[in-house]
């Protein structure tokens, strides 16, 4: 039998375990209601186990090969979801699909939602491109060179134009047809300044590590109105941009800087490691049962205790944060524009497009070639499509959200 016959049948054998628990629930529903009696609610630990057929009873050794087969056969999109849907079989293949599995950093390649907030490759980047759409005001990050023919690319973040009285907003979602703070495909977003020459990064979850020296002004819940009380609603400041002033109207391209508040500048220095995390965050299981507040500010204080992570303390004895800076470009005389080699990955002339590398000083102890790194390109190539080569040390929401800065309006950059 082949692996795809495998996974076929695993699918199958999922989705009629998923309808047998589902009419076995509404049975046992039902004749609680026809009995005149009131029964206490059972819990999840009185329930039998779920009978989930002959996959879930193989050996170790066989299922720890079965599974490494399929992940190495199928290493790209959207092939490599047969690994995903290995992992959703039963709670003995999660475990062995999860152990197999390595980070982006590890191996190069992106399989579960964690991924997109993993460190990249070291040795070459994960090629993607963003595709916006002006009418919706929304940019889709696919994986891939170009865009194909049949539009089979893979998603992997959507973001949503969101302008303000103040600035603008870039909510970052998992899925392109919900961008609610609310729900659990919530990533993050991305904050202008008026001007847009400022942006703050928001992490819905904690940063992984003790080296972040978080705004906890601005890391703050939204109000119990707008979002589930069974969703961890918060925002996390992780990275901040800011693009420089053409206040004599110079020509060259736009100059930023991003300050990386979340990753260490030892985690490019020989030996180092950026903060990974291991986990997406989680829905709250415990009740929510909000005690009545007077009307005003202390009803969000009021919130701010119930069943929720609290928000991150400043460290102030944390490592320095990593900067990232543009790569100087070139003024080429015969084609009378500045330019970059981004090695055919960009192919149209644009003020977006830029190159980011570190930014370090003597004291860093940071070698040469690491410095000459592109850890981040970005360019045009067709109408509302660009590439987005990122590598390690940045993740693929934080180099998205970088990329999303340069999208808006700069009139005092330019």
């Amino acid at each position: 039998m082949s692996l795809k016959s495998i996974v076929r049948e695993l699918k199958e054998m999922r989705d009629g375990i998923g309808s047998m628990s589902r009419r076995g629930v509404e049975s046992r529903r039902w004749n609680g209601r026809t009995k005149s009696h009131v029964a206490p609610d059972i819990t999840l630990t009185n329930l039998e186990p779920i009978q989930q057929g002959q996959w879930a009873n193989l050996p170790p050794e066989l299922l720890l090969d079965i599974i490494s087969r399929v992940e190495e056969s199928e290493t790209t999109w959207p092939a490599r979801a047969v690994v995903v849907h290995c992992g959703s079989v039963c709670k003995s293949w999660r475990d062995v699909t999860k152990e197999i599995v390595k980070t982006p950093e590890q191996c190069g390649r992106i399989t579960f939602p964690i991924s997109l907030k993993q460190p990249g490759p070291r040795d070459s980047p994960i090629q993607c491109f963003i595709r916006r759409n002006r009418e919706t005001s929304t940019y889709l990050l696919y994986i891939g060179l170009v865009p194909s023919e049949n539009e089979t690319d893979k998603l992997f973040l959507a973001a949503k134009k969101v302008r303000r009285a103040t600035g603008t907003d870039f909510v970052v979602s998992l899925v392109a047809d919900d961008f609610s703070r609310s729900s659990n495909t919530y990533v993050g977003k991305l904050r202008s300044n008026f001007l847009g020459t400022k942006f703050t990064i928001y992490d819905s979850q904690p940063p992984h590590g003790p080296t972040i020296q978080p705004d906890t002004q601005s890391s703050r819940r939204f109000h119990s109105k707008q979002v589930s009380p069974r969703v961890p609603a918060c925002n996390y400041v992780v990275s901040t941009i800011a693009y420089e002033l053409n206040v004599l109207r110079a020509r060259g391209p736009r100059r930023m800087h991003c300050t990386m508040n979340s990753i260490p500048v030892s985690a490019i220095q020989e030996g180092g490691n950026a903060p990974t995390p291991t986990s997406l965050p989680q829905i709250i299981d415990g009740p929510f049962s909000p005690s009545p507040a007077p009307k005003g500010k202390s009803s969000i204080r009021d919130l701010n205790n119930v069943n929720l992570p609290q928000l991150p303390v400043a460290n102030h004895g944390s490592a320095e944060p990593m900067v990232l800076k543009n790569k100087a470009p070139r003024w080429h005389e015969q084609l009378q524009c500045w330019c970059l080699n981004f090695k055919g990955r960009v192919t149209v002339a644009s003020v977006k497009n830029f190159q980011l590398v570190a930014a370090v000083n003597p004291s860093h102890n940071v070698s040469a070639a690491e410095q000459e790194k592109v850890i981040l390109q970005f360019g045009k190539i067709g109408k509302d499509i660009f590439t987005m080569d990122y590598r390690y040390p940045l993740s693929a929401f934080q180099a998205f959200a970088i990329c999303l800065s340069s999208f808006d309006t700069k009139p005092a950059c330019e």
